[in-house]
């Protein structure tokens, strides 16, 4: 088991080191430009009747529709840090779940932006434009409220062994690994169902509920290393925070914003709850564990 362990986490670590490179943010900065730029010319030619894209030309009718593209890539690409960061911290992961939840929001609000099409007369822009609003506050405010949360954020060891917390961790670079296969496996048939059917599909829902399995997993595996109720209380209330933003994602407009609003007080409460008890668990014996390395 260890040695296998060791190989993933060899794995992993590559992974993680070419994902963050230099030339990979490069590569993600001109492909997003490149998106950008590509669909709108495509949206100009198919609006102005130059070019049939088939299955997928309804979109492009849009002449917004590159916002949304562009945006999805974007939250594609945060999907990939969410999934290095969870071997760092689980904390850190929930904290970039928000993240990602704000930025849907935010493309969201360009959706509805591109609903008004050419029509800017109140009465044909007054249910998107107050759609886009109410998004765009959802958003900032989540923003706002995940700011204070990680102020207020403290890591503390779960286990008071080095060699348990080493273990933990590539437990945890193990469970990214499949999650980064579950993503890949989503991706592809959402690829597949654009270019069959013409279908857009948002898989944000499925990955989110693959998340709270993974969470479930994390707080099982937990349960090897420590028995301690905060710990283990902070690790559930994490599954739930995930729920409430797969909850949120799956509701139409006003509910879905308050949901997403109220998970993320819900964790900002923990937080602070947390660091008030923090003070009355044990203390760990000091260790040389890699200060790089944390457990939550």
């Amino acid at each position: 088991m260890n040695s296998f362990l060791s190989h993933i986490n060899l794995l992993f670590e590559k992974l993680k080191l070419l994902w963050e490179s230099k030339h990979s943010l490069y590569i993600t900065s001109v492909v997003l430009v490149v998106s950008f730029i590509g669909c709108s010319l495509l949206s100009f030619l198919v609006i102005n009747d130059y070019m049939n894209l088939g299955v997928v030309n309804q979109y492009f009718k849009n002449p917004f529709f590159s916002i949304e593209i562009v945006f999805t890539l974007l939250l594609i690409t945060e999907l990939f840090g969410l999934i290095f960061i969870l071997a760092q911290s689980v904390a850190k992961s929930v904290g970039k779940q928000f993240e990602l939840l704000s930025l849907i929001f935010l493309r969201d609000g360009f959706k509805e932006f591109s609903h008004i099409g050419s029509h800017f007369s109140w009465e044909f822009i007054k249910e998107p434009f107050i759609n886009m609003i109410i998004y765009g506050f959802g958003a900032i405010v989540i923003f706002i409220i995940l700011g204070f949360t990680s102020k207020l954020q403290k890591h503390i060891k779960l286990t008071n062994t080095e060699d348990d917390q080493e273990q933990f961790i590539r437990l945890k670079k193990l469970l990214a690994i499949l999650l980064l296969v579950a993503f890949a496996v989503v991706g592809y048939i959402d690829i597949k169902e654009l270019i069959t059917t013409g279908k857009y599909l948002h898989s944000f829902k499925t990955f989110y509920t693959v998340l709270i399995f993974s969470d479930i997993v994390i707080v099982l595996i937990a349960l090897r290393y420590t028995l301690n109720y905060f710990k283990i209380f902070r690790y559930s209330a994490f599954v739930l925070a995930t729920i409430l933003i797969r909850v949120s994602l799956s509701t139409k407009t006003y509910y879905d914003v308050i949901i997403g609003i109220v998970a993320a007080l819900f964790v900002l409460v923990l937080t602070y709850a947390y660091n008030y008890f923090l003070k009355d668990l044990p203390e760990p014996p000091k260790n040389r564990i890699k200060d790089k390395i944390e457990d939550l």
